[in-house]
């Protein structure tokens, strides 16, 4: 039996429930209390950084910690590509006055290895396309090393369980895992959340996630490539290499649902296909979405994603409950009950819902500017925030560990794919106890990827 067989049944979806609970709750206070360092030795204390993947998300990464805090440097480069790297190298020194010697730069598939076997650095940004992700992940954390990891975290079931395994080995090591879900840093969401928590709109009973944006870009082909080679170069059409734009961008919204929720859904019911992006340079992938989250208590999450040009945006995220709504990051809009003192004191007497009937009589909500409460302070940088807490932990010598959460908010994504791919409700446990694995026997540019073809719901099956 391999590892992974050996730690399915401790992944059961009660276990997984008791301890997304105390995930969320253990993040919201890291998140809304960050470590303040006033000791100018924990402030001068040099961060060393070693960037694996540097494309445009990884190179952004790097900067957005070079802003973080003071004494920031990153001081290794790896990429599958060699162009990739130098293209980052150069944006790096114009940008931040960067310069990162030849020694310190590696490339091909197994750069990684290379610059985790450093000894100097104090944590790494892993920032590949989502494939590589845990494979990466497990590297960094056996080599001692701190790590910021870009979201998703995995493509499949197995991937999901090795991040997780990942977590608890870095807990037992004492290092830090921040990931890349920006909002969970920003002071607007924070702030909210914290109060839907609280229960300023009462229990959660709905929820909606969109992220309906354009199409994404697309790098051609070159005859010099071989089929590897260009698939990796257009990484964000396979789903082996990305999970489909439901795990690789809703992802987001999709994380701040559970956020809210303190939990993930155990059912998905979904839909989709492509109805645009026909063409067969767009790989495997679909260009739309919709799916219906359920979680254990009963609240429903309704879910959409699309990549269409000259179509209306909706990036956002909402919750209804059992006494207002919100946008999960600055407006709550809370119900004002008629006659809310006297159906308090019948309901008092009898034991009843204040909030809902009085003598029989329905209690209909008054709108006014007093229920709603709205964030006005000074907005964060999410991208740059992240770092800040990664580092503060690192110089405290505190360890934050996201690596659950996001696990448990990139396998909603893949059970919804999973869903709509089938045209069948998946439930969680049969998305984290899959042994569906997609990926390659081995890695090269001269290795075949994995064989893959649209999937037409009705006729693909998961596994």
């Amino acid at each position: 039996m391999n590892q992974d067989e050996s730690n399915q049944s401790d992944l059961s979806r009660r276990k997984f429930l008791q301890r997304s609970s105390l995930v969320a709750a253990s993040t919201a206070v890291v998140a809304n209390f960050p470590f303040v360092l006033s000791s100018s030795a924990a402030e001068d204390k040099p961060i060393r950084i070693g960037l694996v993947g540097c494309g445009g998300r990884g190179t952004g990464a790097a900067g957005n910690a070079i802003s973080s805090a003071p004494n920031v440097q990153i001081v290794a480069l790896a990429d599958l590509f060699k162009d990739r790297l130098e293209g980052c190298r150069n944006g790096l020194k114009k940008e931040h006055g960067v310069e990162v010697s030849d020694d310190r730069c590696f490339t091909g598939f197994d750069a990684y290895q290379k610059l985790v076997a450093l000894p100097d650095l104090d944590y790494v940004i892993l920032a590949t396309m989502p494939h590589f992700r845990h494979i990466h992940l497990r590297a960094a954390i056996e080599a001692g090393k701190n790590v910021f990891m870009e979201k998703p975290v995995a493509v499949d079931g197995p991937g999901i369980r090795s991040v997780i395994e990942s977590g608890e080995m870095a807990k037992k090591k004492g290092l830090s895992i921040v990931a890349g879900t920006q909002r969970r840093h920003q002071k607007d969401y924070q702030e909210t959340i914290k109060r839907i928590q609280d229960g300023a709109i009462g229990e959660i009973i709905a929820a909606r996630a969109y992220w309906n944006g354009n199409e994404l870009w697309h790098h051609g082909r070159n005859a010099d490539w071989s089929e590897m080679e260009y698939q990796c170069r257009n990484w964000y059409y396979f789903t082996w290499l990305c999970g489909d734009h439901i795990v690789e961008q809703h992802v987001h919204n999709l994380d701040v649902i559970n956020w809210v929720m303190g939990a993930h859904p155990i059912k998905a019911s979904g839909m989709g296909g492509r109805q645009v992006r026909t063409d067969p340079k767009y790989g495997h992938i679909f260009d739309h979405f919709a799916v219906e989250y359920e979680y254990a208590n009963g609240a429903r999450m309704f879910s959409q994603c699309r990549q269409h040009d000259n179509c209306e945006s909706n990036i956002s995220e909402a919750v209804m409950g059992t006494n207002g709504t919100s946008n999960c990051h600055s407006v709550i809009q809370m119900k004002h009950m008629q006659d809310a003192p006297q159906v308090a004191q019948a309901e008092s007497k009898r034991g009843g819902d204040a909030l809902v009937h009085a003598s029989d009589q329905v209690v209909k909500p008054v709108k006014s500017e007093k229920n709603i409460w709205k964030f006005t302070t000074k907005n964060n940088n999410g991208y740059v925030q992240e770092h800040t807490d990664l580092i503060a932990a690192i110089r405290s010598g505190k360890p934050v560990n996201e690596a659950r959460q996001i696990a448990e908010s990139t396998l909603t994504a893949i059970m919804g794919r999973e869903s709509a791919y089938s045209g069948q409700s998946i439930t969680w446990d049969e998305m984290l106890n899959s042994d569906v694995k997609l990926a390659p026997e081995s890695y090269g540019f001269d290795v075949a990827p994995p064989k893959s073809v649209v999937a037409i719901p009705g006729k693909y099956k998961m596994g």
